[in-house]
């Protein structure tokens, strides 16, 4: 008989906290708008409700979407969801209904034996008012407008509106949405809700002048929190879905922290593994990956060949088409 291959890095089991993972491998969902197109988290975690949760409501077809994609002992993080009523077309939970439409999805994860973090946000200025209610202006730390972007389609602009800046005594009424989110996410059922910090990106005009620093400011306030886990995004993704070299690393960072470290942004099975192998990072996350491949922890546990993701349908409204039809490797054989 002959031996069996050696486990690689990434399928092997991690103890996070409570939760013990069988591989290293986070299936990591897509964010609003694609603000958080990163990769699989070394545990898997991905989702793609952006424009296909209608009303700012979970569906149905993300209860097949999370439980294609979950396998025993497996870490799935949900794209980024609202906090409050300043997003369109992208899951929330914020209200009864959508707690209540979040259940059978957590539900779903957990019957297979997965794990289920929510992952909660608050857009800033990324919007426009036809978002926001009574269509005030959106809402940041500045009054700094955005110039038009070219969305993560590749061709469609996208107009916002100059922000208004939050003031002093607006932000308890931040605090609180993220604190009642954080509680909504419990009762839907979520094992833990996340952080994800990208100090390096420049998404959306968001460059930092030091973002080496800021990077190790975060980390180092966040650890005396003692929370479970850092999530950051690697330098490498400065922008949506490109790869650039970058002088800079993660590595201080997660020298830094004192918790688990996950790391995303342009992961493959390669330089995942080395990440781990490394000590660079103990999940790594992987999201369009994810998307096309629901079998991916097997497709890298075997080396087998990868679907190829089809970015034109990343942020379409269609509940099938690019979300929940991707084969898996027996549809293939």
């Amino acid at each position: 008989m002959a031996a069996e291959a050696p486990t690689i890095p990434l399928l092997t089991p991690y103890k996070l906290g409570k939760f013990n993972l069988s591989h290293r491998k986070i299936n990591l969902a897509f964010g609003l708008s694609g603000h958080c197109e990163s990769s699989l988290l070394c545990k898997l975690v991905l989702d793609l409700q952006i424009k296909r949760s209608y009303g700012n409501v979970p569906q149905p077809h993300a209860i097949l979407y999370y439980s294609q994609r979950t396998t025993k002992g497996g870490l799935l993080i949900a794209e980024a969801t609202g906090v409050s009523d300043t997003v369109k077309d992208t899951p929330g939970i914020w209200t009864k209904e959508q707690v209540e439409a979040w259940k059978p999805i957590v539900d779903a994860v957990h019957a297979k034996g997965g794990v289920f973090f929510c992952q909660i946000l608050h857009v800033g200025r990324v919007s426009n008012q036809g978002f926001q209610p009574n269509g005030q202006a959106p809402l940041s730390s500045s009054d700094r407008p955005l110039t038009p972007q070219i969305r993560s389609n590749g061709f469609d602009v996208g107009d916002f509106t100059p922000p208004r800046r939050l003031r002093i005594e607006e932000i308890p009424q931040i605090v609180n949405d993220f604190r009642l989110a954080a509680r909504n996410a419990i009762e839907a059922g979520a094992d833990r809700v996340g952080i994800r910090l990208s100090p390096f990106a420049n998404y959306m005009q968001s460059g930092d002048s030091n973002p080496k620093d800021l990077g190790l400011y975060m980390v180092k306030s966040l650890n005396k929190y003692g929370i479970l886990y850092c999530h950051m995004v690697e330098p490498r993704m400065k922008t949506i879905g490109e790869k650039c070299e970058s002088p800079h690393s993660l590595v201080p960072m997660r020298k830094a922290f004192k918790g688990n470290f996950f790391v995303a942004g342009g992961y493959d099975r390669e330089d995942g593994n080395k990440a781990i192998a490394e000590n660079h990072a103990d999940l790594v996350a992987y999201g369009r990956h994810f998307l096309a491949n629901p079998d991916l922890p097997k497709r890298f546990k075997l080396n087998a060949p990868l679907n190829k993701y089809n970015r034109d349908t990343f942020y379409i409204s269609d509940p099938v088409l690019g979300y929940i039809d991707y084969p898996f490797l027996e549809d293939i054989a």
